[in-house]
């Protein structure tokens, strides 16, 4: 019985010269995609309805990395997902599949019919509108869509009343949030981004992790020798950001300082998505600001980290040059989002002179290794929101141990800020708006793979909510779940996207 369930589960490759030669032979298949964490009474309805739509059923189980259903999910491995689908009877073959592009294997298998649950008939038109509307026959070319019928269960329900993924704290914070916003009412929200037309002015930074494996101590040194395994290259800092943004907003402006040492801009403009306009200055001396970090592959762990940096400021005919630039065009954007990471391009007449240009502008000064306690968000002055994290929050205001909510307030006060949130880790987030009310979000993750570029991310997504006047209580979730996404992402290897943020709080909201 075991050999025979695992001889229904191949690869995808091997399926599809499989189904090719089944299709040839008149046979009409059927396919069916998803999780499938939870075998239920409305998984078994589902499936015995699509069997009965052609000859040979396929189902397809979304792998670990790809499933974005909330903290703590997938329950259970992806091989053992399958191995469940597998020992259903009239399930006839299952592959396991990468979803990064959701139903991109619809398209190698090219099924006949595609059967999608009742349940999922209104999430996937509000998560997946434009590629079961807009782009149908390129991702679905001749298969018919059957919806099955029947009641339904919903797993992610399930698993939130049944399992204890988050502390009763959290539950408690999601069934108020639920009760005030509905799923609707959020995609609605994210969906007034998209015309928003947004100019980011940051540092641009690559991020380099090269993984490695311990060899023993060194006979000779105290020290331990690694050997080298792999290496991947990110574009991280404000490259990162943009790359957010431009998920959800179709017009981004970028500007950014590369080094005339070493600029890496083949690379940078290829790993910019293509609604990010970037616009380029040189630094002089130095290169194009790359950060390499090494870590123990098994473990997961960051050994240490060199920087390739020259970080003092730019000089004066650069600097004359950004302003021009900025005064020139800030003005025909509705958001100005300031990423200072403190390296010496944001200069101080640059601040003036974004305070002068933009009528409302976001900020983010990062508090990192090149720069503790010299770049410090107290050197701007009335912006409409400030996003930082806690150690970033309290050097700031020079405060070790008072109560955060306290720091928050005053701080604020200090710069003149209508809107701030600061993020506080395991503690989730708190956030104070114009009418200095209070908003405390916990936190949504339970897995953190890496928590670099998190931070990014929140700041990406949570200022052009709060531009489009979104309610700060709603705009700290989403922050939240952004972070929740992000840390389960290496580095800045890719952006957390708008499908995959409605995936999350769709599952979490249930």
């Amino acid at each position: 019985m075991e050999e025979k369930i695992k001889d229904k589960i191949l690869i995808l490759d091997e399926l599809v010269d499989r189904l090719d030669t089944l299709q040839k032979s008149g046979k009409t298949v059927v396919q069916s995609h998803g999780v499938f964490d939870l075998i239920h009474p409305g998984v078994t309805k589902h499936l015995n309805s699509a069997k009965k739509q052609g000859d040979i059923l396929v189902v397809t189980v979304i792998k670990d990395e790809d499933v974005r259903r909330g903290s703590g999910r997938p329950i259970f491995p992806d091989k053992l997902r399958a191995e469940n689908v597998a020992s259903l009877e009239y399930v006839d073959y299952v592959s396991i599949v990468n979803d990064k592009v959701p139903f991109e294997c619809v398209k190698r298998i090219r099924p006949d019919v595609f059967a999608k649950g009742q349940a999922y008939k209104e999430r996937d038109r509000k998560i997946h509108g434009k590629i079961f509307e807009e782009e149908r026959e390129f991702y679905f070319g001749k298969s018919r869509i059957f919806e099955t019928d029947g009641f339904s269960f919903s797993s992610s329900r399930i698993i939130n009343n049944f399992i204890d993924i988050y502390p009763e704290e959290t539950r408690a914070f999601l069934r108020n949030f639920s009760s005030k916003y509905g799923f609707h009412d959020i995609v609605t929200a994210l969906d007034k981004l998209k015309d928003l037309k947004v100019l980011l002015i940051g540092d641009g930074i690559l991020d380099e992790y090269h993984y490695c494996e311990s060899m023993g101590k060194s006979a000779k040194a105290h020290l331990v020798v690694n050997r080298y395994i792999a290496h991947e290259v990110f574009a991280g800092g404000a490259f990162a950001i943009a790359n957010h943004i431009a998920g959800f907003c179709n017009s981004v402006h970028l500007v950014t300082l590369l080094g005339k040492e070493d600029s890496r801009e083949d690379f940078i403009l290829k790993n910019l998505k293509p609604n990010v306009d970037a616009r380029f200055f040189y630094r002089d001396k130095g290169p194009t600001i790359v950060k390499k970090r090494y870590i123990n592959e098994y473990l997961n762990q960051k050994l240490f980290e060199i920087n390739y940096i020259e970080d003092e400021n730019i000089n004066e005919a650069c600097e004359a040059e950004i302003i021009e630039h900025l005064g020139n065009t800030i003005s025909g954007y509705d958001l100005v989002l300031v990423s200072d990471f403190g390296h010496g391009f944001i200069t101080e007449k640059i601040i003036r002179g974004i305070d002068k240009y933009s009528s409302r502008y976001a900020v983010n000064t990062q508090t990192n290794a090149a720069n503790r306690g010299y770049n410090l968000i107290t050197k701007y002055k009335n912006p409409f929101f400030v996003c930082l994290d806690e150690p970033e929050c309290r050097l700031a205001a020079q405060e070790k141990h008072k109560d955060i909510e306290d720091i928050v307030r005053n701080l604020k006060k200090k710069i003149n800020a209508d809107n701030m949130i600061v993020t506080l880790g395991k503690k989730g987030s708190i956030g104070v708006n114009s009418d200095n009310n209070v908003k405390r979000t916990p936190v949504l993750s339970s897995k953190v793979v890496d928590t670099v570029g998190a931070g990014d991310a929140f700041f990406a997504y949570t200022a052009p909510c709060l531009i489009r006047e979104m309610p700060l209580d709603m705009v700290s979730f989403i922050g939240n779940a952004v972070g929740a996404l992000a840390v389960q992402i290496p580095g800045n290897k890719r952006s957390v996207e708008k499908h995959e943020l409605l995936e999350f709080i769709h599952t979490i909201l249930k």
